[in-house]
């Protein structure tokens, strides 16, 4: 389980494709404190540890495999040597939670219709599939790339966000551009309240 806060942006090394594909992931985390089989959210995707660095090797990188099923439902088929990916370590008991419940199952991918500045913040337009669009509400929250955001106007499948300058900043974010993917999860509430209300229809 995470909270949508990244806490860092890693750096593809290599991918290997051999059966599943292998990608390292170079990173600023302390490589002692990441235990083989732990889970980190790669922009948003829930992946486990199955080999890191070792303790003080400079700089720190972890790797994970990749089934064909997470290349084609995420972005992660577009990832190549050198791509920047947003980074969240697991949810501990009495962490903080700053964003939002977010599971790591990454649901679809979004487009970037468009990016304008709003103020000091930019402006983010977004398309999402049809079959999430009635999961996306007004002042609700969802997971893009693994940052958990704030919803703040929705027209049928399209949707806007604001992403204010220090998550432009500690994000990949800052780098984003109209056209290109972006991994999806909804709200887990907004899904159970979908699935309540089917129970009842039975």
């Amino acid at each position: 389980m995470f909270t949508g806060i990244v806490t860092d942006i890693g750096r593809v090394r290599s991918l290997e494709k051999s059966g599943d594909t292998r990608l390292v992931i170079e990173c600023k985390y302390d490589s002692s404190g990441i235990e083989i089989g732990a889970s980190i959210a790669c922009s948003g995707v829930c992946l486990t540890v199955v080999e890191k660095a070792h303790d003080g090797e400079d700089p720190a990188w972890f790797a994970v495999d990749a089934s064909q099923e997470t290349l084609d439902k995420t972005t992660l088929g577009d990832w190549r040597e050198g791509s920047r990916i947003n980074l969240e370590r697991s949810l501990k008991i009495g962490d903080e939670l700053g964003g939002h419940l977010v599971s790591g199952h990454v649901d679809a991918t979004a487009e970037i219709l468009s990016v304008a500045p709003e103020g000091d913040s930019m402006r983010f337009r977004f398309r999402a599939p049809d079959d999430l669009a009635p999961f996306i509400a007004v002042k609700g929250s969802v997971a893009l790339d693994g940052a958990s955001l704030t919803v703040n106007d929705v027209d049928g499948a399209e949707f806007g966000v604001n992403i204010i300058p220090h998550t432009l900043d500690v994000t990949t974010w800052g780098l984003a551009r109209a056209g290109t993917r972006v991994n999806i999860e909804i709200d887990l509430l907004a899904r159970y309240v979908e699935r309540l209300g089917q129970m009842r229809s039975f």
